[in-house]
Formats: structure tokens, C-alpha cells, sequence
């Protein structure tokens, strides 16, 4: 049986500043309802990977993926906040479920009327 890791590694899936998860004006991401993590007010509108592994979920609005890498880690990307309201319009998945993706890998695009430039 393998060891267990102490530690793993986690790449940013979105360039920009990140944020507090409590600090989130939605309680169920402040309240980690979903699990600990943290936010990142995006200065584009491109979902990258953050670990060597395989697409596990796509919401059918497009905004959030599901990831398990080959740690075993499962790690949510959800992009925006109210985004299930726009049932997938302008959001452009570049995966499928079951895809495997490495650590950088353009899993979507987002058009620029839907991410904060503020």
C-alpha cells in the first residue's frame, strides 16, 4: 500500500487575485459548504487545469468542472457567481467527462460580458 502524501500540489485554474474564501457574497462558498478552497477575482476569461488528472464532471451550464487527479484529489472549478442562470451561454468547454487533462490545459473559455474587469 502506498504512503500517504502530507501534501499536494494545486495550480491556479484562473489568472488573477485571489480571495478569501469566507469573503465570498454567496454562503455556499463562504460557509464551505463544498469544501475549503479559495477565490480568484479572474482577469480573463480562461479555465485552465490545476492538476495532472481526468475531467470527472461538467455542470450542463458549463461553469463549473469537476477534476480528480492522480492523487486522488477531487477539486471543484466553479466559475462566477449566479453563472447556473445562464444556463451555459457564453461559456465554451474545450473537455468532455472522462477527458484527461494535464496541469495548465485550457479546459474553457469564458466570454468577456460574463467575468468582472473591476
Amino acid at each position: 500500500m502506498a504512503a500517504a502524501k502530507d501534501s499536494f500540489r494545486i495550480s491556479s485554474p484562473l489568472t488573477g487575485q485571489t480571495v478569501p474564501l469566507e469573503q465570498v457574497p454567496d454562503e455556499v462558498f463562504s460557509k464551505k459548504v463544498l469544501g475549503d478552497g479559495l477565490a480568484i477575482r479572474p482577469v480573463e476569461g480562461k479555465i485552465y487545469s490545476p492538476v495532472n488528472g481526468e475531467i470527472s464532471s461538467i455542470a450542463e451550464t458549463k461553469h463549473a468542472y469537476g477534476f480528480t487527479s492522480d492523487d486522488g484529489l477531487e477539486i471543484l472549478v466553479h466559475f462566477g457567481l449566479e453563472t447556473v442562470s445562464l444556463q451555459g451561454q457564453g461559456f465554451t468547454p474545450h473537455v468532455k467527462e472522462g477527458d484527461r487533462v494535464k496541469t495548465g490545459d485550457l479546459v474553457a473559455e469564458v466570454s468577456a460580458m460574463w467575468w468582472p474587469t473591476s
